[in-house]
């Protein structure tokens, strides 16, 4: 039963990625709005490269368990 909710987090955690990463969404960022100093497109993509990252280590050592 654990294993199968792991596997239904990591499901939706792709499906979150996708829609992420998906056009619509990222044309949400594009703009000349910078962020100390830093142009908000690509510090946006990493910051959701970086945070989908972590709820995948996150939820690789809570299965772990």
């Amino acid at each position: 039963m654990r294993a199968r909710l792991g596997r239904q987090r990591s499901v939706a955690l792709f499906v979150a990625g996708l829609l992420a990463f998906n056009f619509p969404l990222l044309g949400l960022w594009d703009g000349t709005l910078r962020v100390a100093g830093l142009p908000l497109f690509p510090l946006a993509l990493f910051v959701l490269w970086a945070g989908i990252i972590g709820l995948l280590a996150w939820l690789v050592e809570r299965s772990a368990d």
